[in-house]
């Protein structure tokens, strides 16, 4: 009997992952993809909403606090990659073996001003291998959304091996965003990251903080999803390399959790950190969503959706005016899911919002503003009479290996990491664009280093909610985007890949060089800063400052810590993850079918 591609993506991976891990060949009830006993799965809007910690600037070696190149500040960050066990689940006891920065999920915000340099210290204290695969723990940060050196960038094959540590410096010039940083080893994104390595960096500046909430009235949402083995522990399951749906959506590394909101404007920080899934979030009431900022910070003007599309790695910012309802009323953030995803009994559900009757402090000019005109940007101001070169590049599937114009990560390792998908000139303005026109994925491809603006999908505009710098866009089934972007502030090597993590790592992931290749290159990414052994001070002197601009005042960041969504880790510094069979995957729930093709926000 034939096999439709449908059940290969649904069922396809048994033969693969689910045999490596010793999983049972038998389907299993289509309501979840967990192999939790009923009475231990978690259920919506159960568990209260927390945000990570942020963390605090630490140095104890007393190092510079101003760069005496450029005179710009420096703050210190220190985090540790660790095993450690989360309660996820709602039984008392039932812990989750995660992999965290300090041992939790999400990792600790950073949170930072624009134009304060940070120099982040990762030191690796991971067990050896991975307990589910067995694949070695080496890392590799990537600061997502950052202008970094490529050295500092997270290249895939800069890895940071158990007992090494690595110090990224980010210069901190773009204007105010949400960035986050996230695991990047090469080949093994998709586990490491699923396993708990990622977190939220925030950059403010004067002109985010003129125009939205501050403080606890701006709230950053993690999203991601998850499956449970028997024992509690992740399971996983790529489905023949396709990607990873769970059946548990987490917020801050939460089950579903429910949030008290004053009668006033919030600003949510959302980032999809799911592996895989994309969504399609809206509110039970039908009111609309205001976006006012996307990857690359603030757009033009305020655009108002009801529904919108979010892939993986996306960050869409908005603001939800809570004044409108009444006290005790309940507002859902729902997910209406898009093509190719698989979809469970609680999956169309997020988080939810409980509106209480709390004094609102009046004097904040942002409790009642929904702002319409926001702030350009270079790359929004770019026109396409500016480009001197468009490029075509086609995403698509060669057998078992996800390519980018038939080109893999693998091409570039054998060439001495030489390869290249495309040659620009610094300070040049140019016209990507990515066809999806070989099957039923979509891929949210992200250019590291730069900004882009899109200016086009299947020959019309973008939809409202992109209109907005972007670092990452979603490709949908038999889509082309066009995008425009100006290279630079830096030479060297940057990858370009997609960020269906599973996709990533087999093996849809290329690079791009700017500038003219140096021979040697002294910002060469594999041999230009090196991780060293744990506890090893770093004498590498701060990159040479960008030409971009400066922030006028540097005021201290506004966001307060609170309540971390995880225990802390074990006294001990890298236990090992228990290691636990992964549920099989199940067919796709009996939601209504979704049309083909792009609908959201016209």
């Amino acid at each position: 009997m034939a096999v439709s591609r449908r059940n290969v993506l649904l069922l396809g991976g048994l033969g693969v992952a689910g045999a490596a891990l010793g999983v049972p060949t038998t389907a299993v009830n289509a309501k979840s993809a967990s192999a939790l006993a009923d009475s231990l799965m978690p259920r919506p809007f159960r568990t209260e909403f927390a945000q990570a910690p942020v963390l605090a600037a630490d140095d104890p070696l007393g190092r510079p606090t101003i760069d005496p190149v450029d005179g710009k500040p420096i703050k210190y960050y220190t985090v540790t990659e660790q095993a450690a066990s989360a309660q996820i689940l709602p039984k008392a006891g039932l812990l989750t073996p995660i992999l965290g920065y300090n041992g939790i999920f999400p990792g600790p915000t950073i949170d930072v001003y624009q134009g304060t340099k940070v120099e982040l210290t990762v030191v690796n204290k991971l067990p050896r291998q991975h307990a589910l695969d067995g694949h070695s723990l080496d890392t590799s940060t990537h600061l997502h959304g950052s202008a970094s050196l490529p050295q500092y960038d997270g290249y895939a094959s800069d890895i940071t091996r158990p007992g090494f540590q690595k110090t990224y410096k980010y210069p901190n010039f773009q204007g105010g965003r949400t960035l986050w940083y996230h695991d990047h080893g090469v080949h093994h994104t998709a586990l490491n990251a699923y396993s708990g390595l990622a977190g939220q960096y925030h950059m403010h500046d004067a002109n985010s903080e003129r125009l939205l909430p501050r403080g606890k009235y701006d709230v950053a949402l993690t999203v991601s999803d998850a499956m449970f083995a028997a024992n509690g522990a992740l399971g996983y399951d790529d489905n023949s390399r396709s990607g990873l749906w769970g059946d548990v959506i987490l917020v801050n590394g939460r089950p579903w959790p429910v949030m008290k909101v004053q009668k006033r404007v919030y600003r949510f920080r959302f980032l999809n950190c799911c592996i895989s899934r994309s969504f399609r979030p809206r509110l039970s009431t039908g009111d609309p969503l205001v976006m006012v900022a996307t990857d690359g910070g603030l757009m033009p003007t305020a655009q108002p959706v009801r529904e919108y599309r979010h892939a993986g790695a996306e960050r869409y910012e908005f603001l939800v005016d809570f004044s409108k309802y009444r006290t005790g009323q309940r507002i859902e953030l729902q997910n209406l899911s898009n093509d190719n995803n698989v979809d469970y009994d609680f999956t169309n559900k997020i988080m939810a919002f409980d509106v209480v009757d709390e004094p609102v402090d009046t004097s904040d000019p942002t409790w009642n503003r929904i702002p319409t005109a926001l702030v350009g940007s270079e790359v929004m101001d770019l026109q396409e009479s500016q480009s001197t070169r468009r490029r075509h590049f086609r995403v698509k599937r060669d057998d078992s290996t996800w390519t980018i114009d038939g080109e893999t990560w693998a091409d570039v390792i054998a060439s001495n990491y030489r390869k290249v998908m495309a040659e620009v000139e610094l300070g040049a303005t140019e016209i990507w664009e990515f066809e999806n026109s070989s099957g039923g994925w979509f891929h949210p491809m992200h250019i590291h280093l730069i900004d882009f603006k899109i200016i086009g999908r299947n020959g019309r505009a973008p939809f409202a909610y992109e209109k907005g710098p972007k670092d990452t866009v979603y490709v949908g089934e038999g889509e082309t985007v066009r995008l425009l972007m100006k290279f630079g502030p830096h030479k060297g090597r940057y990858m370009v890949h997609c960020h269906n993590l599973v996709h990533e790592d087999h093996d849809m992931m290329a690079q791009y060089q700017v500038g003219e290749s140096a021979d040697p290159d002294p910002n060469d990414p594999m041999t230009a800063d090196p991780a060293v052994p744990a506890g090893t001070s770093s004498t590498t002197p701060s990159p040479s400052p960008s030409a971009s601009p400066t922030p006028s005042v540097s005021p201290s960041a506004t966001s307060s810590p609170s309540v971390s969504p995880s225990p802390s880790p074990s006294a001990s510094p890298s236990p090992s993850m228990s290691p636990s069979p992964s549920p099989t995957p199940t067919k796709k729930s009996g939601k209504k079918s979704q049309t083909k093709g792009p609908r959201a926000g016209r």
